[in-house]
């Protein structure tokens, strides 16, 4: 079971729905705190689940639980905690959130989990995905 992981920031569209539909994603799960930002460009709440369905044949859903919260995030980004504390911490709430039963193994076989960063290595979806492979050993993780 491949759980994939994508940013949408440094990508336009044709790159992001390619991306999605080449590697046969079949659910989108959109883990931003916040996905109606002006910046979010062809990534807007009201958006993006009409362009997924319409392009690829994706569904859509806003994982909200999944989502770090507006306080974690302006810590980090503001470098009042560092990366290693920012991980710990969203580890620690989303398992008291208890997200993992939250998604079935059905909906997170050839899902994405998506957020803005361009890269996963220091962002809250590739936590995600790794605390999701705790619970559903059998995914393998790739970041687009």
């Amino acid at each position: 079971m491949k759980l994939y992981t994508i940013g949408f920031t440094q990508k336009d569209a044709e790159t992001f729905f390619e991306t999605l539909k080449a590697n046969d994603v079949r659910n989108v799960l959109d883990i931003r705190y916040s996905n109606n930002s002006q910046f979010a460009g062809f990534t807007k709440r009201d958006d993006l689940p009409y362009l997924l369905r319409k392009i690829g044949g994706i569904c859509y859903r806003h994982w909200e639980d999944a989502a770090p919260t507006a306080d974690l995030i302006k810590r980090y980004r503001d470098g009042k905690i560092t990366w290693t504390v920012y991980r710990k911490e969203y580890t620690k709430l989303i398992g008291s959130r208890k997200v993992a039963d939250d998604v079935t193994a059905a909906e997170l076989n050839k899902a994405c989990l998506l957020c803005a960063e361009p890269e996963a290595d220091r962002c809250h979806r590739r936590v995600l995905a790794e605390y999701l492979k705790t619970k559903f050993p059998n995914v393998e993780i790739v970041h687009l």
